[in-house]
């Protein structure tokens, strides 16, 4: 019946296509040329971006799209020749050959979480001749052997219809789209309006453009600490760098997606303000103002650790004699870890979202998960998982073959280059991964949501391996093996969907990581060569490697002094009392869930904690420069123009984030290598780098992190 012939999912039904050409071409020349260009040009843009404040990210959805004019350009002006038997222009650019070129685009685009483990090395622990061969072994064991486990997983995660994979229904939709003259609702694309090629490229364009302006220009359009400068007060409560941020209001498309695309449902959105104004516009100033953790000797908001004199934290003081660990008497004489509030606040909320998640997917969705687990190992296929059988799978033997690879380079990068790491660790690291991965992976089919297992991670080492900063960060081995393993899956769940052979799907993936992670290598060993004070809190180019900043210190918070002595009875480092937060996150869902049992029409039933505490957990780098914004774009596009003009909001929203994300991210480029790479820095220097618009914030107590008390020379608090 009907039902068997498509699946049972509405969602699904909704934006896959339930047949299939056998016969049309997927894996074929034009495909692989397309897709090794772009796993070598995105990978290197999103490096490059990687280090700067904001940074630009060049998303899947971007990458989707701009893949498709030059698949198309391929189809019209290449010849129809045969090199070697293959064909070069086989025909029409087909929707087959753009998934794998999208997948080979998308799958190792994101900066590879190893390469800030060579960034902190390099930068706070003064490795500076770090072995190529060393940082390869590293990022190809780390990006690589969460494949071989995301592999073995897939029968779980990829075939069973109840497994839907939410985020890869928007892909589907665009691909079909894109490749159909009409769709539901829309009309075709040559009726009125503009074609969505058109509606991207106008876009893209006054985005590009627009850039100039907050990018080079005027990057001084934060107006509130103008009035007064040296108030300390005015400056914490309206500053956006390291203040509150009250006032902020920012039109730079750079700052408003630097937490992520602010097309979201609107219900999560809610969420993610609700957390941001009750933890950082509520919460934040009582504790700050109330000095608890001695935070008013400190500024509002930094993405580095203090003393207790006030000073960024030098960890080189408290370093041995080898420099890869900890002198106990050192750490003793000196000065146990402060943290601004807002860091402060951030791990509370990490340790809030993991003691959440566990209790939430429980109440909420313990039947549905049991019941897709079951279905999971012998519910009958739907018609997708029927198309698929025709295409032959990927044998067992290649996931065990990169697994074993891939846990020799692990080996060979603790053996060879030894930093406290040991292999019966790095066990137990890719252990907790393979434990976690198959329940994260069907809370995530189902709920879109995944479980970050980084903070458990950073604790368990640190409590193991304690005083050995780069051992924590070769931990991450288990959560990067997750996190890896779901990306792999969401890929495969995509082939599945648009009916892609495995095999190609495959290794498409597979050499792309290869390429995209040798890539983001290259790019960074280049950067921190050519690139003038790069890492340091005030670069020109705004290259401050926030992130990397907020690993580095997770690395000696967790890592070099440990949460052994950090959470110690009687330190004056009195962050003990984040712990209670475990406790508060797990009871909040139990809470809401019996409050909603109660009253089951309660608009409470739109709240989820889980999001509350996850939604600001990039406070700091981020902040309400980032996400007020965020929000008010999100409630303009997702709420005001959904409701009131949805078929202009279903053609072009997704379209226009994407070209606002394209346009901005060429911008940065233009203007760093055009205006600010050039003659070392010196381009405007005594004209438009030098005028008012481009200055006048660099002289407040805002721009130059002043805390609201000081200490004279010597004094220490705590």
């Amino acid at each position: 019946d009907a039902a068997e012939e498509d699946s049972p999912y509405p969602e699904v039904r909704s934006a896959v296509a339930n047949y299939d050409d056998p016969d049309m071409p997927a894996s074929t020349l034009r495909a692989w040329v397309l897709g090794i260009f772009w796993a070598i040009v995105l990978p290197g843009m999103n490096q490059f971006f990687f280090f700067r404040y904001p940074s630009v990210s060049i998303s899947g959805l971007v990458a989707q799209l701009v893949v498709y004019p030059f698949g198309r350009a391929w189809a019209r002006f290449m010849p129809a020749v045969r090199i070697c038997g293959i064909s070069v222009n086989p025909g029409p650019f087909t929707i087959k050959e753009h998934v794998i070129v999208t997948v080979m685009a998308g799958v190792g685009a994101m900066s590879a979480y190893s390469t800030e483990i060579v960034a902190v090395q390099r930068v706070y622990y003064n490795t500076t001749i770090l072995s190529s061969v060393h940082q390869w072994l590293l990022v190809m064991s780390t990006q690589l052997i969460g494949f071989s486990i995301g592999g073995i997983t897939r029968r779980f995660l990829v075939a069973p219809p109840s497994m839907i994979w939410p985020n890869t229904l928007v892909q589907c939709a665009l691909f079909n789209t894109l490749h159909s003259q009409s769709y539901r609702g829309i009309g075709s694309r040559a009726g009125t309006g503009l074609t969505r090629e058109m509606y991207f490229l106008w876009v893209f364009v006054g985005a590009l453009i627009w850039y100039f302006i907050p990018g080079y220009l005027f990057q001084a359009l934060r107006w509130a600490c103008w009035i007064a400068p040296q108030n300390v007060k005015v400056n914490q409560i309206f500053g956006y760098r390291s203040g509150f941020g009250f006032s902020t209001l920012t039109f730079d498309w750079n700052q408003i997606a630097f937490i992520g695309s602010p097309y979201v449902r609107r219900w999560a959105e809610a969420n993610v303000a609700i957390g941001f104004v009750f933890f950082y516009w509520f919460l934040a100033p009582i504790l700050y103002y109330k000095n608890a953790w001695s935070s008013q000797y400190l500024p509002v908001s930094a993405i580095s650790a203090y003393d207790n004199t006030g000073s960024p934290y030098n960890h080189t003081r408290i370093l041995n004699a080898q420099g890869d660990g900890i002198d106990l008497a050192a750490y003793h004489a000196y000065s146990p870890v402060y943290l601004p509030i807002t860091f402060t606040i951030s791990y509370g909320l990490s340790f809030l979202s993991i003691a959440a998640t566990i209790p939430h997917a429980l109440l909420y969705f313990s039947k549905p998960i049991m019941i897709h687990f079951k279905r999971s190992l012998r519910e009958p296929p739907d018609v997708h998982a029927r198309l698929m059988k025709s295409y032959p799978q990927i044998p067992e033997w290649h996931y065990a073959v990169i697994f074993c690879i891939t846990f020799t380079f692990s080996c060979l990068c603790i053996q060879l280059w030894p930093g406290g790491m040991t292999i019966w660790a790095l066990v137990i690291a890719l252990i907790v991964g393979v434990i976690y991965v198959i329940p994260i992976g069907m809370i995530q089919a189902v709920t879109n949501r995944q479980i970050g297992l980084n903070v458990i991670t950073e604790l368990i080492v640190g409590f193991m391996i304690p005083g050995r900063p780069t051992a924590m960060m070769m931990f991450t081995y288990g959560y990067i093996t997750m996190s890896q393993a779901m990306q792999f899956t969401t890929d495969l769940k995509l082939g599945h969907y648009m009916k892609i052979p495995p095999r190609p799907m495959f290794w498409c993936q597979v050499v792309s990581t290869v390429i995209a992670g040798t890539v983001q290598l290259g790019v960074q060993s280049w950067m921190f060569s050519n690139i003038p004070d790069i890492c340091s809190p005030y670069q020109k180019d705004n290259f401050t490697c926030s992130s990397t900043h907020v690993f580095a210190t997770a690395s000696v918070i967790w890592g070099l002094i440990g949460p052994g002595l950090q959470f110690a009875k009687g330190q004056a480092y009195l962050y003990v009392a984040l712990l209670f937060f475990f406790i508060i996150g797990a009871v909040c869902p139990i809470i809401l869930w019996a409050v909603t049992r109660r009253w089951p029409n309660t608009i409470l039933n739109y709240l989820k904690y889980v999001l509350i505490f996850a939604g600001t957990e990039m406070l700091p780098p981020a902040g309400a420069v980032n996400y007020v914004p965020w929000v008010i774009v999100g409630f303009v596009f997702q709420y005001l123009v959904r409701r009131r003009n949805f078929p202009y909001w279903a053609k072009y929203n997704y379209v226009l984030s994407a070209a606002l994300d394209a346009g901005t991210g060429v911008g940065v480029i233009l203007v760093f290598f055009c205006l600010q790479f050039p003659r070392n820095g010196n381009v405007g220097t005594s004209t438009i780098q030098q005028w008012w618009g481009n200055t006048v914030h660099k002289r407040t107590y805002d721009w130059n992190q002043v805390p609201l008390r000081t200490l004279a020379p010597g004094q220490k608090f705590g």
